[in-house]
């Protein structure tokens, strides 16, 4: 978008004035702050709901997610069913309220060791320096050079069926993009002078790695942990689709798509209905991970 110039009228015998760009309205500035603000709310909200699911599912969907009316299978989505029945008459708004349980506390967890395990091993690499860094970031590069949900996989063939070990094998693929960015936040604040001055009036180096390092490196990797949750959420329904999840008939959002997948050409919304919702919730989590990122990077 090309910016208005104003120029000013040259006279003779003036000097000659270089054309400065307009700042732009007070309106469009508070039309995009709008617009940014309400994206951000929308997906707050977005979030705020799935959470709701997960923590209160009977306050959202009273049935019962496990039982269902024969007579009353592959209906579509309507008033008394929102998204419509599977194929033995079951609500499939009531399994994705109740899936939500599993689906996000597999995804906590799989973030929760993600930040964890990476922030330890960036700490650690970015604070000793030499040797140590070198070996651990060799590591680490050798993480990074294996796509995650393919290292997640592999890891899961290994650990076993169940959600727990979804969430370990997920969170262990996560590792490497943490330790990546706590790394390069702690190279960049353990050289500033009042890192240097508490070293220089004798404070114990793992109190100022805690209290002066740590303290101020670690706001890039929340930001990054909000928008790797999204990324979690999908690789656990991911797995989950690919039947290393819950142990059938308990629903998991990934397992809800799988089981209607069958069904595709004439109950469309078996698959479509839960897809979308974790199409948002992983949209709402990327956009609130880049607020926190534009607000930790002021």
């Amino acid at each position: 978008m090309s910016d208005t110039l104003i120029r000013e009228p040259v006279r003779a015998g003036s000097p000659v004035r270089v054309a400065t760009p307009a700042k732009p309205s007070a309106l469009r500035s508070a039309v995009r702050t709008v617009r940014r603000n309400w994206v951000v709310v929308i997906s707050a909200a977005v979030l705020l709901i799935a959470i709701g699911f997960a923590v209160f599912p009977s306050f959202f969907a009273s049935g019962d997610p496990l039982q269902g009316v024969p007579a009353d299978k592959l209906q579509g989505p309507s008033l008394a069913h929102w998204f419509g029945t599977d194929n033995i008459g079951r609500d499939v708004y009531t399994r994705v309220v109740h899936g939500a349980a599993l689906s996000l506390t597999a995804t906590l967890v799989a973030v929760g060791i993600a930040i964890v395990i990476g922030s330890l091993i960036g700490l650690l690499s970015g604070a000793a320096g030499g040797l140590v860094d070198a070996v651990l970031m060799r590591i680490v590069d050798v993480l990074l050079s294996i796509p995650a949900l393919l290292l997640s996989l592999a890891l899961v063939t290994a650990l076993g069926f169940g959600t727990l070990n979804v969430a370990i094998a997920v969170g262990i693929g996560l590792v490497a993009n943490f330790a990546r960015v706590m790394r390069s936040e702690v190279l960049r604040v353990r050289h500033a002078l009042y890192v240097e001055a508490a070293f220089a009036s004798g404070v114990r180096w793992h109190t100022v790695l805690i209290r002066h390092v740590l303290r101020n490196a670690y706001a890039p990797v929340i930001a990054l942990a909000a928008v790797e949750f999204g990324m979690a959420v999908l690789a656990v329904s991911s797995l989950s689709f690919l039947g290393f999840g819950a142990v059938p008939p308990t629903p998991e959002w990934g397992f809800l798509i799988s089981e209607g997948r069958n069904y595709l050409a004439t109950a469309w919304w078996m698959t479509t209905l839960p897809g979308l919702v974790i199409v948002a919730v992983v949209l709402a989590a990327h956009r609130i991970g880049h607020a926190v990122d534009d607000r930790s990077g002021r």
